[in-house]
């Protein structure tokens, strides 16, 4: 079979398609192209991204605010090219990495390259088209020199997440150290230095995203422990593991409490994390060692509140405020 016969194999075009035929011949391939555009979304889990573009964007906001700063359209979209590039190339890596496991693992067997939605060819070359988009676009910023520079160390830690399982059970951690790296990135993307505030921010993401990464893997504690994957549910089990994610959090809210005096915000954001610290409360409530039926609307809907609470409070703060 040729390349061109394979293509259209793979499109579900028959060899024998007769110029009769050819009105239906867009429609076709429009279809198969939103497919497997949603497969893509889907692979990469890009909802997820409300994670940690809010606090890129917050950490912008802030940094925009300073006064000798100058707001540039560029440096926006500059800031969300590079958050969108930047995820889709980690997560198009760590499901290459892990699609062997993740075949073996009944939870997560139907992912797309288990599931044969999706072949590792191209898996591989959408990750390192985005790879190749993510370093390109911080040329955006120049002629602040900063992102260019530490793109690739950047690019490198965030696949390097996918192998931390194979080692260390504080792979949860590297996680929430990759997210952390948004708000003190967009923030160079501004200002092209580094800064308290940022780190601040940074170390909420740590913590929090620590934290709620440990919850849902408890969800694989005994798949871990048979497979010698690490994590720290594997290793210590999901009831001190769930303490550990509590702790976590605990101080998620002192570096909020931290991050709204250093950065002089005013009573709105207070408030919030007054309502933020509750809503950590109420995933542990709702997650509990011998009940982990709710580990995934502990994982998405309250983080995402949680997530998107944080850059509309601080916004509001830092404009009307």
């Amino acid at each position: 079979m040729t390349p061109m016969q394979r293509v259209k194999c793979e499109l579900g075009i028959s060899a024998a398609s007769a110029p009769g035929v050819s009105a239906k011949f867009p429609s076709h391939i429009f279809i198969t192209m939103l497919s497997k555009a949603r497969h893509f979304l889907e692979l990469i889990r890009f909802s997820h991204t409300i994670f940690a573009l809010p606090f890129a964007l917050l950490s912008a906001v802030i940094a925009w605010s300073q006064p000798d700063s100058v707001f540039r359209w560029q440096d926006l979209i500059g800031i969300l090219v590079c958050m969108v590039t930047a995820r889709s190339a980690a997560m198009a890596f760590n499901r290459l990495v892990d699609r062997d496991v993740d075949a073996d693992n009944p939870r997560t067997a139907r992912r797309h390259l288990p599931a044969g939605l999706l072949s590792v060819q191209a898996v591989t070359l959408f990750t390192i088209v985005m790879s190749l988009f993510f370093v390109a676009a911080t040329a955006i910023f120049l002629p602040k020199q900063l992102p260019l520079y530490l793109s690739m160390p950047v690019l490198l830690f965030l696949l390097g997440y996918s192998l931390a399982k194979r080692w260390t059970s504080l792979c949860h951690y590297w996680l929430s150290a990759a997210l952390m790296m948004s708000p003190i990135a967009a923030w160079i993307a501004v200002r092209d230095e580094f800064a308290l505030i940022p780190a601040l921010l940074a170390g909420v993401i740590f913590f929090w995203v620590g934290g709620f990464d440990i919850i849902y893997a408890c969800q694989d504690a005994d798949y871990d422990q048979k497979k010698q994957l690490h994590s720290i549910p594997a290793r210590l089990g999901v009831r001190a593991a769930l303490r550990i994610a509590f702790f976590s959090h605990l101080i998620t809210i002192v570096m909020l409490l931290l991050l709204w005096w250093m950065a002089a915000l005013g009573p709105v954001f207070l408030v919030g994390t007054v309502a933020i610290s509750g809503l950590l409360l109420y995933e542990h409530w709702i997650v509990r060692p011998d009940d982990l039926n709710r580990v995934n609307v502990a994982f998405f809907n309250v983080n995402a509140i949680i997530s998107f609470g944080i850059l509309v409070l601080g916004c509001l703060d830092v404009w009307v405020f």
